[in-house]
């Protein structure tokens, strides 16, 4: 069939089931919908900036396999032409649409009739790029909304609050040292929040327990396919901006109001290829919602692996067996982590993938970090066993903040959550913060509250940073960010959530101390290995390849009172660059409010400790450069002051 109308020409066949989308073929552009209870199902077309369709083609009862209706467009201009579908009377979006036109301009209510579905129809030189595949024992990341850390005044980037603005922030993230970036979803979702007047049923985005999206005016799970057709109208007005991005959206498309160039696309693949440049991965972070089909995650997921090479994937809710997920040959090289990530999949024979590409991503580090770090009873035990983590099949990802709770700098400042902001009366959050003011709420003027606190953001980060597992750093902690004690910015798009760079000023010995502690740990592979130690000497070399020390050498104490213990690290277990052996490591960790004196074990012939880091330090960031390490005058002996964290270098 050919259709040709007011200089619109183009021909009509049968097309092709799958993929489902809008596809660019050799024959034409082909649609595949998926549409459930046999509802009626036409294409509309739209010609560029006109609010009238131009064209409707209804599908036909042959160009249907299951529920999935299709046909192909030969000689059709895509470059010319816009597409919804009309279900049932009425318009809705392909939630498989790999562009999406309308919401150029964030915050702005657009009604869901007036989006418009877009086509990748550009080729784009990629330059010989590809995804960088670092090993897990490799990766130091740094989490960022893709608004926020460059939308602040302070950035001095060109586009504000864009992927080009992160773009040109790479000299900045090569200079920290991080080589992999997390970002916030960048997928094109509705930020404005609806609310009904009825509080009772007022939409939540997040259980902030679970991530799980609960029932309401946003439920995507209002058809029998399992979810609903993303830009349906809400009766509900916005009231509130959805900062985060967590909720349904169109998941092929990046948002295009994070463009500084008007085409997200492009620039979100120029992005990418300039952190790929400069060593630098990209995550990208999904919030799936109950009822989103699992062919729809995987689709999605190997859309932008092979569309925008991107690196990973962290996947929030619960919408598919993430094992599955992983288990495809497609992703064994791209991360994917979730929460409680466990390799219980092999081939038919029991093998595992060689290349370890699954990570567990949950909160069991942050939990017992933060009471470890706060002093609380018997959580020595625990931090050790999170500190050694590192299983050799699956990654684990150690953090003590994230964007849902305190930054690093709140969470030594506040006892209590403080989102009055969020207009909830103080209700929404997490209660329950383990978190330690340092002995006065919020802002301070005295030198000995802020002090302590300094040390325990140091101390918080030794926790992190020395970590076996994959350290993980929220986006403006190295610079002292805060929130005001906001422990739940979801709707706070302003200067509380912002990074406001001038902190790199006012807070440069904690930025100075995270630079070089990112360094110490890059210069020590004993301190990230690819699979976890065994407190064994398994290369009978007289020294195990960690063990545990107290007031006695090899004598530890994890009783329950018990809130100091030494950790020994021999680098004849880790060969660096040139077939050298790594130095022997002390790490004291003393997060007793009183002075503790640890007893240090007897190095080989021709080796002493000296004192690389210290966290208490009275000048300078607390690390010392490579090579001009103080050596410990008691070769025997070392006292840590309260709320001290030491590391020994034994060369």
């Amino acid at each position: 069939m050919k259709c040709e109308r007011d200089g619109f020409c183009f021909k009509i066949k049968r097309g092709l089931p799958k993929p489902l989308g809008a596809t660019k073929t050799h024959e034409g552009m082909n649609f595949a919908v998926a549409v459930p209870d046999d509802r009626t199902c036409s294409l509309v077309l739209y010609e560029k900036g006109s609010k009238e369709p131009c064209e409707e083609i209804s599908f036909s009862e042959g160009c249907k396999a299951g529920d999935i209706y299709f046909l192909m467009l030969a000689d059709f201009d895509c470059g010319r032409y816009e597409y919804n579908y009309r279900i049932d009377g009425k318009i809705v979006q392909d939630p498989y649409a790999a562009v999406i036109a309308g919401r150029e301009h964030w915050g702005i209510e657009i009604p869901a009739g007036d989006l418009r579905c877009g086509f990748l129809n550009e080729d784009y030189d990629w330059e010989g790029d590809r995804p960088l595949e670092i090993p897990f024992e490799e990766i130091v990341m740094y989490c960022i909304h893709p608004r926020g850390f460059t939308r602040h005044s302070s950035s001095n980037v060109k586009e504000k609050g864009t992927f080009s603005g992160i773009a040109e922030k790479i000299p900045y993230l090569k200079e920290l040292g991080i080589n992999q970036i997390e970002m916030m979803p960048v997928y094109e979702f509705d930020e404005m929040v609806r609310e009904p007047e009825d509080i009772a049923s007022r939409i939540r985005y997040l259980d902030y327990k679970g991530m799980k999206q609960n029932t309401g005016n946003m439920d995507p799970s209002r058809n029998s396919a399992g979810y609903g057709w993303p830009g349906e109208e809400e009766k509900a007005k916005a009231t509130k901006i959805n900062y985060w991005g967590y909720g349904p959206g169109f998941y092929f498309a990046p948002k295009a109001s994070y463009s500084g160039t008007g085409n997200p696309e492009r620039e979100f693949k120029d992005m990418v290829k300039a952190l790929h440049r400069n060593g630098i991965e990209i995550v990208m972070e999904f919030y799936f919602a109950p009822g989103t089909p699992c062919s729809l995650l995987m689709d999605c997921l190997e859309h932008w692996a092979m569309e925008y090479h991107v690196d990973g994937f962290h996947v929030n809710g619960e919408a598919a067996p993430m094992t599955t997920v992983a288990s495809s040959p497609i992703f064994s090289k791209t991360k994917i982590m979730w929460a409680g990530a466990s390799a219980g999949y092999g081939d038919s024979e029991g093998r595992h993938p060689s290349f370890r590409h699954i990570a567990d991503y949950n909160d069991s580090f942050m939990i017992d970090a933060r009471r470890f770090l706060k002093g609380d009873d018997d959580h020595l035990n625990k931090m050790a066993h999170r500190i050694r983590r590192n299983p050799s099949k699956e990654g684990v990802i150690n953090y003590l903040t994230s964007h849902n709770g305190f930054t690093l700098m709140d969470l030594v400042s506040y006892d209590e959550k403080h989102n009055e902001a969020n207009g909830e009366g103080n209700n929404d959050g997490m209660s329950v913060n383990y978190s330690w003011n340092c002995g006065a709420e919020g802002k301070t003027r005295k030198k000995k509250i802020m002090e302590i606190r300094k040390r325990q953001i140091k101390n918080g980060l030794v926790l992190v940073l020395l970590s076996q597992g994959v350290p993980m750093l929220l986006g403006g902690d190295e610079m002292g960010h805060t929130q005001g004690g906001n422990n739940n910015a979801y709707c706070q798009d302003n200067t509380s959530t912002w990074i406001d760079w001038k902190d790199c000023r006012k807070n440069s010995e904690i930025l100075e101390f995270v630079q070089k502690l990112i360094s110490f740990r890059k210069a020590h592979r004993i301190l990230h290995m690819p699979a976890e130690l065994k407190i064994m000497d398994h290369l009978s070399c007289g020294y195990p390849d960690l063990s545990y020390h107290g007031e006695k050498p090899w004598y530890p104490d994890f009783g329950i009172y018990a809130r100091q213990i030494g950790l020994m690290y021999c680098g004849k277990y880790a060969v660096l660059a040139g077939g050298k052996e790594d130095d022997f490591l002390y790490v004291a960790y003393n997060m007793h409010w009183e002075k503790h004196e640890f007893a240090m074990p007897k190095l080989p012939k021709g080796r002493s400790w000296k004192v690389a880091v210290d966290t208490g330090a009275a000048e300078g960031c607390g690390i010392y450069p490579a090579g001009s390490e103080p050596v410990l005058e008691n070769q025997r002996l070392i006292e840590i002051k309260p709320r001290t964290i030491a590391v020994l270098i034994g060369n």
